[in-house]
C-alpha cells in the first residue's frame, strides 16, 4: 500500500512534470527539464527546509546556554530537562522541526532520484503519463548540446561533488576544539568528528552517485545551487537572538 501510495502520488506527478517540461523546451533538452523539475520542488519544499535551518542556527545561537545548563544542574537532569526546554521556548527553538522537515522531504528526494535514475529519458512511459500531457516531439539526451543526461558524466559529476563541497562549507558548521586544559565530552568530540566528516566524505559520495547518470548529477547540482541561495537569504534575513534570556 505505501509503494503504491508513493508510486500514484509523488513518483507518477514527478514523471510528468519532466515529459511536459521536455516537450515545452525548444530542443527537448531533458537536461534542462531535470533542472526545472528540481527547482520546482526545491520551492515547494521550501518553507520546511528554511524552517530548519532557522531552527539549526537558533540552536548553534543557544549552545553556550545549553552548555552552562548541563554544567550547572549536572547532578539533577530531571531540571536539567526543564531549563533546556524553557531556552528552546525563549529563543523560539522547535527542536524537531528540523527532523519532521527531512522526514518530509526524504520521499520526495527520493522519488526524484528514482525518476531520473529508472526511467529512460530518451523514451517515454505511456503508461505513466497523463492523458492531458502532450508527449514530447523531440527529445535530446545532450544538456546544452554538450553534457550526456542519460549516461556518465565525469565534468558533471565533478561538479556536483564541488558543489556540495561548498555547500557543506557554509552549512555545516564544525564545532571549535575544547580549550586548551579541558577535556571535551564525547558528545562533543562525535559532533565534531561528525561535522569534520560531512564536510569531507559527503561530497565524494554525491560525486559517485552523480556519475550514475548526468541527470542525477544535474539534480544534486541545481539542488546545491538552491540550498546555497537559501543560506545567503537566511544569512542576509535571519537575526537569531533569544526574545528573553535565561538566567542560569
Amino acid at each position: 500500500m505505501i509503494s503504491s501510495l508513493f508510486h500514484s502520488v509523488l513518483y507518477v506527478p514527478i514523471y510528468n512534470l519532466l515529459i511536459f517540461f521536455t516537450g515545452i523546451i525548444p530542443g527537448g533538452d531533458v537536461g534542462i527539464a531535470v533542472i526545472i523539475v528540481t527547482i520546482i520542488v526545491k520551492v515547494v519544499t521550501a518553507p520546511l527546509s528554511i524552517s530548519a535551518a532557522k531552527t539549526q542556527r537558533r540552536m548553534k545561537h543557544a549552545e553556550p546556554q545549553m552548555k552552562a545548563i548541563k554544567e550547572k544542574y549536572k547532578d539533577d537532569k530531571q531540571k536539567q530537562a526543564t531549563e533546556t526546554m524553557a531556552l528552546y521556548k525563549n529563543n523560539g527553538i522547535k527542536p524537531f522541526s528540523s527532523i519532521f522537515a527531512v522526514i518530509l522531504q526524504l520521499p520526495i528526494i527520493i522519488a526524484l532520484y528514482l525518476v531520473f535514475r529508472h526511467e529512460h529519458l530518451l523514451t517515454v512511459n505511456l503508461a505513466l503519463v497523463y492523458p492531458f500531457v502532450a508527449l514530447p516531439v523531440t527529445i535530446s539526451p545532450l544538456f546544452l548540446h554538450i553534457f550526456a543526461t542519460t549516461g556518465h558524466s565525469i565534468t558533471l559529476a565533478i561538479i556536483a561533488a564541488a558543489s556540495q563541497f561548498l555547500q557543506a562549507r557554509l552549512t555545516i558548521p564544525v564545532p571549535p576544539k575544547a580549550a586548551k586544559g579541558s577535556t571535551p565530552s564525547s558528545s562533543e568530540e562525535f559532533a565534531r568528528a561528525l561535522a569534520i566528516q560531512s564536510r569531507l566524505v559527503l561530497p565524494i559520495l554525491i560525486g559517485v552517485f552523480a556519475y550514475t547518470t548526468g541527470a542525477i548529477a544535474l539534480y544534486f547540482i541545481t539542488s546545491s545551487v538552491v540550498a546555497l541561495l537559501q543560506e545567503f537569504y537566511l544569512r542576509r534575513t535571519t537575526h537569531v537572538h533569544a526574545t528573553e534570556p535565561i538566567v542560569i
